[in-house]
Formats: C-alpha cells, sequence, structure tokens
C-alpha cells in the first residue's frame, strides 16, 4: 500500500484521474476511503488525492498521541503534496479537514490553486460557533473519562449529527477505531483565524454549508464567506457530512481547472 514519510510519522495515499491536483481532506473520524466514491468523480476532472491523516486508520498513529494540533495536519499534507510533485492543487476540506485546507491557504498560500470549504468550523469567528465547539469539547472529554476513550467516536457523531444508531455499521465501526486519534485532535483544538488573516487569500474559495447541520455550522460558514475575498457560498440539502463531490463543488473544481489549463 503506498505511503509518503511526512515529520514524525506516514500517510497512506491513493491516487485516481490525472492532471491538475484535487487533494482531498476528511474530517475527523474519518479516513480516505469514505471519500472513494467522490474521489472517483473528483478524478474524472482532475489527479485526486485523497489520504488518510496522522493517526487514522491506516496512517499510523504515532505513540503516545495525547493531541494532535491543526498545525501539524496542515505541515502532513503540505509534505505530503511536495513529495507527489502535486503542488499547487484545489484543496477540498470537510469540517475539521476544512480547518487544515483553510490552514494550508493561509501558511502555504503557494500549495493552494483553490479552495472548498465543507463547514469548515475555525475559531474566532462566530461567538456562536466558539460556544458550540467548547461544548462539544467537554462533551468529548467527559464521554472519554467517565465511559471510555472507545465510546469518543459515537460521541462526535451524536453531537455532529444527531444520530448513531441509524448510521452505517461501517461508519459506526470506522469513528469507534479512530476514537483516541479523535480525542488527541479535539484536545489540539479547531484552527483559530480572524479577518484580517482571511483577507489575504487569493485563491478562489467555494463554502458549502448544509440545511440540517447544527446552526452553529451554518453561521461560521456565512462569516467565513464575508471574510474571504470573493468566495462563493453555496447551501445544499441535509446534514454535516456534505458530499466532497456535490453538483455544486463538481462545477466549482471544474471550472478552476478549466480556467488553469486556458492559462498553461
Amino acid at each position: 500500500m503506498p505511503h509518503e514519510d511526512v515529520d514524525g510519522g506516514r500517510l497512506y495515499y491513493e491516487e485516481l484521474g490525472e492532471g491538475q491536483p484535487i487533494l482531498c481532506i476528511h474530517g475527523t473520524g474519518s479516513a480516505g476511503y469514505v471519500w472513494s466514491e467522490a474521489a472517483e468523480k473528483l478524478g474524472e476532472l482532475g489527479r485526486a488525492i485523497v489520504y488518510d491523516r496522522r493517526g487514522f486508520t491506516r496512517s499510523p498513529r504515532p505513540e503516545p498521541v495525547d493531541v494532535t494540533t491543526v498545525r501539524e495536519h496542515t505541515d502532513d499534507a503540505y509534505e505530503l503534496l511536495r513529495a507527489l510533485d502535486a503542488s499547487p492543487a484545489v484543496v477540498v476540506g470537510r469540517s475539521y479537514g476544512g480547518g487544515v485546507a483553510l490552514d494550508l491557504a493561509l501558511r502555504y498560500p503557494d500549495a493552494v490553486s483553490a479552495l472548498v470549504l465543507l463547514e469548515a468550523v475555525p475559531v474566532g469567528l462566530s461567538p456562536e460557533a466558539d460556544a458550540w465547539l467548547a461544548s462539544f469539547t467537554e462533551t468529548i472529554e467527559r464521554a472519554a473519562t467517565e465511559r471510555g476513550v472507545h465510546v469518543v467516536g459515537e460521541t462526535l457523531l451524536r453531537e455532529a449529527l444527531g444520530e448513531w444508531d441509524g448510521l452505517p455499521a461501517d461508519l459506526r465501526e470506522l469513528f469507534t477505531a479512530n476514537s483516541q486519534a479523535i480525542l488527541a485532535e479535539t484536545r489540539g483544538g479547531e484552527l483559530a483565524v480572524d479577518g484580517a488573516r482571511l483577507r489575504t487569500i487569493s485563491a478562489p474559495t467555494l463554502l458549502v454549508s448544509a440545511e440540517d447541520s447544527p446552526a452553529a455550522f451554518r453561521a461560521v460558514t456565512d462569516a467565513l464567506a464575508e471574510e474571504i475575498p470573493g468566495a462563493r457560498a453555496e447551501r445544499v440539502g441535509g446534514g454535516h457530512l456534505i458530499d466532497p463531490a456535490d453538483p455544486v463543488v463538481l462545477e466549482f473544481v471544474s471550472e478552476v481547472l478549466s480556467r488553469e489549463q486556458d492559462r498553461a
């Protein structure tokens, strides 16, 4: 299986398609294979790269893994792009992965040709979202202390999606197996941003929120849209697990890649 060494770990990755790179960054508790169908569709537009973030599923978990930060995940993504000769890339990130994608655009702008954020939830923009995240972190820590680390994945999905028992068994198994990694990055916190930093982003940006997500997620997406220059905001049906290959995403990525090809 393909792995790439990064500072402090190894990342499992897969590639689909050819052409201009599209980096896919999954959210907390998930894994690259959850994006398989989306990656196939994105791979029809360019070179889709999907990977397991540090400590999740097929990317070995450093020991001990008490705290993992957005900065570490961002550095991993940057090193992966460099190792695969895949910069600049269209970067698609969902939830926490959207925070990683956003940090990549802020700290390594030359590595990002365009940005797609599927309900990224950075702190510092929306008091409502910040309060929700603080309560979420407290709930995760309490569950780990009172019931054990193995319930962290379940607790996350109950909080973010409002359900657990009705979810597919393989998804529940995945999040349970990744409970330790979830706890570590929950302790590390979300990306902190402000308007001044966001206004430095020059990459074309699509922001997508969902109608049935917690209101705090929609609030922070709206706040991002006000600060990132020229950002396009779209709202889709469903909940927090927004399809990375939703038609609005595919249309945006196709437009971006077509413009890049015209300039080449």
